[in-house]
């Protein structure tokens, strides 16, 4: 089964549209990274236990863009932890081959930055400054480890230091702050941009909201106006291609971030190359294309896991509410599919759903509805982060 649109449209091409072509007109021009030129400037955020070889694949397959890995950590790379190197494992023919790190100590990153270039396994690297975690944001890491601001640039000049050596460019991405009364992230862009970043991203939501209520594309207006001088991205709510368009109508943005927007549906970047082209085709997935795509998704698992078919359907399980949010598969099988065992299985379960089901429409998009939760604070009971809000300027 391949992509399909409605009727009435044209199909996707098979490969980038030049962006201003024919009486087309592109959104917004190629994103440049140091040397790297993103053709379409969108950007796959990493997201753990996600983003890996098989799921950048069906992504790159549908839409140009830039597609990061999930998150390492500088540590574990360093000590060349099995699965650590799995993850920073790129097909070949990703190009560029963008992976993230995420490190609280400026020496690990040094010697993990390193690592990377002298044994070329990477042509991008981004720090990650946004994960909102408790267990990470609690030991002052992630989206809460710019409130240290001169730790913060530390980390951030170190690799691009070492990163420098090849000509890498080094991105940041990070969240507001650690919560409305700890905001960091106009300092914190002003000092990554004066350690040589080649741009920024910003998730407009701070650590404390984890991902609830709405993003706030006000702060990434905010500074995306406060560096006028390098590539500022969006990232929060873009769960459809006019999202992202409104966000770069509405902040000024160079390009935009995708997360939780493409989980289970990697047709998404067919739908931004094609707003940002000025095109109007979109994807309206019938079931059949989205069993097809699932199938294939859990069959690219396995050589990722070292042909371990077990250990591939129990990461596919996480995907199936992703895949069928809005189609009417009924509960019985969504029990099943979570628990699948094996390839054989999957393929039986999906063999019984009905190939008749068309496209769901607006609930197919969206955030996927599951239990509420108690928000549970980023802060830990020794005091991080200080109570006082005021910290010493640094520009």
């Amino acid at each position: 089964m391949t992509a399909q649109t409605l009727p009435e449209e044209q199909p996707l091409p098979d490969g980038p549209t030049p962006a201003g072509s024919g009486d087309r007109r592109a959104l917004l021009p190629p994103l440049h990274l140091g040397p790297i030129t993103v053709e379409t400037p969108v950007v796959l955020a990493p997201m753990a236990g996600i983003t890996n070889t098989a799921f950048r694949r069906l992504c790159r397959e549908h839409g140009g863009g830039l597609y990061v890995n999930e998150m390492v950590t500088a540590r574990a790379l360093v000590e060349r932890r099995p699965e650590s190197m799995r993850i920073i494992k790129h097909e070949p023919d990703e190009i560029p081959r963008s992976m993230q790190l995420y490190s609280v100590d400026p020496v690990t990153t040094g010697h993990a930055v390193r690592m990377l270039v002298e044994e070329d396994r990477a042509d991008h690297i981004d720090l990650n400054f946004g994960c909102p975690v408790p267990k990470v944001t609690r030991k002052g890491g992630g989206s809460a480890l710019p409130w240290k601001i001169r730790l913060f640039e530390s980390i951030v000049a170190t690799a691009v230091r070492e990163a420098g050596r090849r000509g890498i460019p080094v991105t940041v991405k990070m969240r507001k702050g650690i919560d409305e009364d700890h905001l960091t992230f106009i300092e914190a862009g002003k000092v990554a941009r004066d350690a040589g970043v080649a741009a920024v991203a910003l998730h407009g939501r701070t650590a404390r909201q984890h991902y609830s209520g709405q993003a706030d594309w006000s702060a990434i207006a905010a500074l995306r106006e406060s560096l006028p001088d390098i590539p500022v991205l969006g990232n929060g709510d873009i769960w459809s291609a006019e999202d992202a368009v409104r966000m770069v109508e509405q902040t000024g943005v160079d390009g935009v971030v995708v997360g939780r927007g493409c989980q289970g549906r990697p047709w998404l970047f067919g739908d931004l190359q094609a707003a940002f082209e000025g095109r109007e085709d979109r994807h309206r997935p019938d079931l059949p294309m989205v069993i097809s795509t699932l199938l294939r998704h859990a069959q690219m698992l396995i050589p990722y896991f070292d042909g371990d078919e077990r250990k591939a359907m129990q990461d596919i399980r996480k995907h199936v509410a992703w895949y069928f949010k809005g189609y009417p598969i009924g509960g019985a099988l969504r029990s099943q599919l979570v628990t699948v065992e094996s390839l054989t299985q999957l393929e039986d379960l999906l063999g019984q759903l009905d190939q008749s089901i068309g496209y769901p429409g607006a609930d197919a998009r969206g955030p996927a509805a599951g239990p509420a939760r108690r928000r549970r604070s980023t802060c830990r009971r020794t005091g991080w982060p200080p109570r006082s809000s005021t910290r010493p300027s640094v520009r």
